[in-house]
This record gives structure tokens, C-alpha cells and sequence, in this order.
């Protein structure tokens, strides 16, 4: 019987997701958690069901290309890659954060956003960003960043951004502020459609298992 891999990102959700996962008839080796652990692979107490850790950006693309059949990704990504082989059916109640648009509030102190009309802005979400100006008729150039968003306006790179925010804290602490609310976002349990269809029996147990744990 062939292994169904499971993808966690690391960061924060792993560690917001461990009581959930470790609670399940397919509970993850431990060490799956630990942070200084190099290990990428991980067993479970389902000897048909192994874990992958990845990075966060990464979850949607693993799960969409098959090498992973089931995951967890922030709506976020789901949204950022919108790959049509991912299905989505169950929110985990984890994760909760938004994307948002921040501007220099020195910018903000002589514009008003309401008459911007051609932008650049930094951003880990290029297409999000893209879709989201383009229905408000504005024109944006959207140069792409992995990290340490909030450095672009302060280095004069552009005089906005696009990225996730939680407590707003780091955005204050750059001199920028939270602007508009582009999608409230939480982590989801992601499916690739083929692997459901070929083991449908073993996908919706992990599903329903996961669903009854919430």
C-alpha cells in the first residue's frame, strides 16, 4: 500500500497544530516538533501515513504536485498559488492573521488612499496584490519579496506594502501603518483532488478524524 504524506509548515502553525495532530490515530513522531531537529521526514503511529516538514510558502505547491496528498496551508498561499489541483474542505481555527496594505505614515499624512492610482509595493503576494488593486482601477508595480517586508519602504525600494499582520507591532515599529484589509486569513487542511480520488477510503477518515478533533 502506498504511504499517504501529510505536509506541515514550520513556524508557527506547526506549533499551533501539535495538540490537534497529536491527538489523532495518526499521531506524528515528536520529534516532528522540535524546532532544532534538521530531520525533514517524519513517521507516525499509522505505519500507512507519514509526515513532511515544509516551508509555509511551500505546503500548497507539495500537496498540488503530489509528492505530499494532504496538508496545512494558510488561506494566504491557497489564494497567493490558487493551483486547481488543491481542494480545501476544512478550516482548522488556527493561523489567525490578515493581509493587509501598510503605508509609510508620513505618506499617509499628505495622501489619501483613496486617490492612489499608480503604486509599487513590496510583498510575498504578487498575485493577491495584483487582483486586489486591479478592482480598484489601480495600476501596481509589485516587486516580490520573500521577508523582511517592512525594510522596503524605510530603504526607499517603495512607500507601501502588502503582508501578513497579527498584532501590527512590527509595522508600528517601521513606521507604517495598517492601511486596508485585503482577506482575513487561517490555516486550512489542503487535499490534492487526484490523491482523494485514487484513496478516497484513507483521505476521508484523515479528514473526518481531523474534523471531529476541532
Amino acid at each position: 500500500m502506498t504511504k499517504t504524506i501529510i505536509a506541515i509548515p514550520r513556524g508557527r502553525i506547526i506549533n499551533e497544530c501539535k495538540s490537534l495532530l497529536l491527538k489523532t490515530s495518526f499521531a506524528p513522531d515528536p520529534l516532528l516538533f522540535d524546532s532544532d531537529s534538521r530531520k525533514l521526514t517524519f513517521s507516525s503511529k499509522n505505519k500507512n501515513i507519514d509526515f513532511i516538514k515544509v516551508r509555509a510558502f511551500d505546503a500548497c505547491t507539495f500537496v498540488a504536485f503530489g509528492a505530499a496528498q494532504i496538508g496545512i496551508a494558510g488561506e494566504d498561499i491557497i489564494k497567493e498559488f490558487d493551483y486547481s489541483e488543491i481542494y480545501s474542505p476544512l478550516d482548522l481555527n488556527i493561523g489567525h492573521c490578515r493581509l493587509s496594505v501598510a503605508a509609510l505614515k508620513t505618506l499617509l499624512k499628505k495622501e489619501n488612499p483613496d486617490t492612489w492610482s499608480n503604486i509599487r509595493i513590496a510583498t510575498k503576494y504578487p498575485n493577491i496584490s495584483k487582483k486586489f488593486f486591479a478592482q480598484k482601477g489601480i495600476q501596481v508595480e509589485a516587486i516580490k519579496l520573500n521577508g523582511s517586508m517592512e525594510l522596503a519602504p524605510s530603504l526607499n525600494m517603495c512607500r507601501r506594502i502588502v503582508d501578513l499582520v497579527s498584532t501590527g507591532d512590527t509595522l508600528k515599529a517601521n513606521g507604517l501603518k495598517e492601511v486596508e484589509v485585503i482577506m482575513k486569513v487561517q490555516s486550512k487542511l489542503i487535499i490534492n483532488r487526484s490523491a482523494y480520488k485514487t484513496n478516497t477510503d484513507t483521505v476521508q477518515e484523515i479528514i473526518n478524524e481531523i474534523k471531529e478533533l476541532i
